[in-house]
């Protein structure tokens, strides 16, 4: 039995991070960005991919580094969570990997809430990849159910619009 799961790898700093591939639905180029003021610094504007609206989160920003990523490596990785498709912005994405279940490492950081979507730490070989749980880190973000209310009431505008 192969108890296995692919990995998006992508970088932060000098740190690499890694998001289940099933959670991935596209890594896309930084481009056609729409920047929009008042929103949480994090929050780095929309942007639109296959007809998506999509906010854009800067993942440098998230951790608290002020800069962000503005490196011309710099992907957009479109992911999906339980009910929210949003864009994330990462220095790069480097390599997709196979992750044994046995090389990944829960975290005693669950009960901290600013860092519960670091799930685990995996080995592989001499680097240790921290593994991100989309879904955990989109809910816990300050703000960021209004950002997807509004997301929705824009899409509704837009659609009857057309």
């Amino acid at each position: 039995m192969n108890d296995s799961q692919k990995y998006v790898v992508f970088a932060s700093g000098n740190e690499e991070y890694a998001i289940k591939i099933e959670s991935i639905l596209s890594i896309e180029k930084d481009e056609n960005r729409t920047p929009l003021p008042h929103l949480p610094s994090y929050m780095i504007g929309i942007t639109s991919v296959r007809g998506d609206l999509l906010p854009v989160l800067d993942f440098e920003k998230i951790l608290g580094q002020p800069e962000g990523n503005e490196s011309p490596q710099a992907k957009i990785l479109v992911l999906k969570t339980d009910n929210l498709l949003l864009a994330l912005r990462v220095k790069e994405a480097s390599e997709i990997l196979d992750l044994p279940a046995a090389s990944i490492k829960e975290l005693g950081l669950i009960a901290y809430s600013e860092a519960n979507y670091f799930t685990g730490i995996a080995q592989a070989g001499d680097r240790l990849i921290t593994v991100v749980d989309p879904g955990a880190m989109a809910h816990s973000l300050e703000g960021i159910k209004e950002i997807f209310d509004y997301m929705v009431e824009y899409k509704d505008q837009m659609s009857t619009r057309q």
